[in-house]
């Protein structure tokens, strides 16, 4: 009898699995779908902002019509599914790939500058020294790797209509970079480490000589020198600071109430 209860037992527990086999899985109701009607189905998810179910459709047609035009239209918008879904480093991974498989496709001035989008949105966070985080935490690589991905853009393909604005992004991000340095300078300055100051400073000032945090760069280049009685350079320095910021706002203390640069954005 319990042999009989056991083995009665292990059918029902059988029966019981094969039932949720049957009916747990789901079916996949794209399996006759051309390629025109999954592609277009997920343009539509991507539209409505269902980016992880535009993925997957994009997945999908890529694997099944490997060879066609769907296919790497689908790498192209998988790319840009994981950038608007936030998921940055998928993103850059389907950038990276598409580039690689398609250096010369017709779109691919696009994913040139979607790698810059990608690390510019992300270098934003790289800008939470505005909610009083300390700037010298950060690391400004975001910020570099989008300034070289637009500067490829500009170099590879001028006649781009993506390169107009990959320019003013430059511009953006060579002065996020300078106002990076002068943060760090400052915060030396503040903890008395001069040399530090002096050499932070003199860094904005070489590698960003227009951005418009070089006045204060500059400001502070002339106090590192004072401090430590570096009277030669602090004059040389503080002709250069008077030549070009004649009314500068930091001769009088008031460079407090100057506009940020980051609000001309």
């Amino acid at each position: 009898m319990q042999i009989k209860s056991i083995k009665s037992f292990c059918l029902i527990l059988t029966l019981a699995l094969s039932g949720c086999g049957a009916f747990g899985d789901k079916v996949d109701d794209t399996k006759t779908w051309s390629a025109a009607k999954l592609y277009a189905e997920a343009k539509d998810e991507l539209s409505n902002g269902s980016y992880e179910r535009a993925v997957q459709y994009f997945e999908r047609l890529e694997s099944r019509f490997p060879f066609g035009p769907y296919a790497q239209q689908a790498q192209l918008e998988i790319a840009y599914a994981y950038y608007k879904q936030g998921d940055q480093a998928q993103a850059l991974a389907a950038v990276e790939r598409f580039i690689k498989l398609h250096p010369n496709h017709p779109n691919v001035d696009y994913m040139y500058y979607l790698r810059g989008l990608i690390n510019f949105n992300d270098q934003l966070g790289f800008l939470n020294f505005i909610a009083n985080q300390d700037i010298t935490e950060r690391d400004p690589k975001a910020s570099r790797d989008s300034f070289d991905a637009f500067k490829q853009l500009s170099i590879q393909f001028p006649d781009s209509i993506y390169t107009p604005d990959a320019i003013l992004r430059m511009k953006y991000l060579v002065n996020a970079l300078a106002q990076y340095d002068v943060h760090v300078a400052k915060y030396y300055l503040r903890r008395n480490a001069h040399l530090a100051a002096a050499n932070r400073a003199q860094s904005a000032i070489k590698e960003y000589p227009d951005a418009p945090a070089i006045e204060e760069a500059l400001f502070i280049l002339v106090k590192s020198y004072d401090a430590m009685d570096m009277t030669e350079l602090r004059d040389d320095a503080n002709r250069v600071f008077l030549k070009n910021f004649p009314k500068s706002a930091f001769l009088d203390g008031n460079a407090k109430g100057k506009s940020a640069w980051w609000k001309f954005w």
